[in-house]
C-alpha cells in the first residue's frame, strides 16, 4: 500500500514539473512565431 503512495507522490511531482516547464516556455515566448521557421526554408533571400 505504501508503494502506491510513493508512486502517486512521484507522479504529482513529475506532472507539476512538466507544467512548470510548459508555463516557463509560454512566458519566455517559445511559441510566439510558429509560422516563421516553417516559411523561412521556402524563401531564398541570398543577397550575394
Amino acid at each position: 500500500m505504501s508503494v502506491i503512495l510513493y508512486l502517486l507522490a512521484g507522479s504529482l511531482v513529475l506532472g507539476g514539473g512538466g507544467l512548470a516547464v510548459f508555463l516557463w516556455a509560454l512566458r519566455s515566448g517559445q511559441y510566439d512565431d510558429l509560422e516563421g521557421a516553417a516559411n523561412r526554408i521556402l524563401f531564398d533571400d541570398d543577397r550575394s
